[in-house]
């Protein structure tokens, strides 16, 4: 657990050079979403979703819900609080893919 929490107050600390109105792309990849979902999205593990060409509102929701525990994942409980308040950038990118 302590390990999960220093990557994600490093992240954190690393958003910072990041405005709200940021890349999505730069910020995906910054994030490390794309470890698992893939590079633009697009999985190539079946066990982690394909993100690519879903829709914004969809996607933005999936993340504030893993962000307020309304669905659980104990990795990505962890990893969407990073993209907090960049929700948006991400999941316009997401869609466009």
């Amino acid at each position: 657990m302590k390990k999960v929490l220093l990557v994600a107050a490093a992240a954190a600390i690393s958003m910072g050079s990041f405005s709200v109105q940021a890349d999505g792309g730069a910020m995906y990849n910054n994030l490390g979403c794309s470890g698992c979902h893939g590079a633009g999205g697009k999985s190539v593990v079946p066990s982690y979703p394909s993100l690519a060409g879903k829709d914004a509102a969809w996607l933005v929701q999936q993340l504030k819900d893993f962000q307020t525990g309304a669905r659980k994942d104990a990795t990505m409980n962890a990893m969407a609080g990073m993209a907090a308040g960049h929700e948006q950038a991400i999941a316009d990118y997401l869609a466009a893919q």
